[in-house]
């Protein structure tokens, strides 16, 4: 995958509708985006992807739709959640410490690398030293996840030899999502 940042969505913590939270995000350059949102049915998210395609493919970004319920381009697959017949193009899988990386995806989210606000009491956290291994260990590319709340952050997981992270707080509650973009692609190169 040729992006280094993934966001992944949080409707309810939106403070603007989603597509436009994500409109405004990528002023701030390319990105793929997560379509979490489970608690969608399927044929909302659906309705859902539809609008934000558009916007995703005129900016240069990728929509990725987790545990998908029919056909997708590209699917992010919880740890139990089948890969998809017939296989999406792009193929991710979230990862937590300790797991085995499935060689055959083409990335996965591992976590949690700190404690997160998303997910609270989610953890404990393995932090730089656990994720530098899982990178150096893992046959295809590693996106930290977990607590990764702003560029500093971003910028010490490459270096620990993550091809990238994924954040939703940061991103999907921020005030000003075009700003928080623009620094965590500054933070990833």
């Amino acid at each position: 995958m040729r992006h280094r940042l993934l966001v992944i969505s949080d409707l309810p913590r939106c403070p603007r509708p989603l597509t436009e939270q994500v409109a405004l995000a990528l002023r701030g350059g390319p990105f793929a985006l997560v379509l979490r949102d489970k608690h969608l049915r399927w044929e909302e998210r659906t309705a859902l992807a539809a609008g934000l395609q558009p916007v995703l493919d005129a900016a240069g970004g990728l929509l990725i739709v987790s545990d998908p319920a029919g056909p997708v381009r590209a699917a992010h697959l919880s740890r139990n959640f089948p890969i998809p017949v017939p296989r999406p193009a792009l193929v991710g899988r979230s990862v937590h410490a300790g797991e085995p990386i499935d060689p055959a995806l083409d990335y996965c989210t591992y976590s949690p690398i700190w404690l997160s606000d998303s997910k609270p009491g989610y953890g404990p956290a393995i932090g730089l030293a656990a994720l530098r291994e899982a990178c150096a260990a893992s046959p295809v590319p590693v996106y930290a996840l977990g607590g990764v709340d702003g560029p500093a952050r971003a910028r010490a997981a490459r270096e620990a030899g993550a091809a990238g992270v994924a954040v939703m707080g940061a991103v999907m509650r921020a005030a000003d999502p075009e700003r928080a973009v623009r620094e965590f692609r500054a933070a990833l190169v």
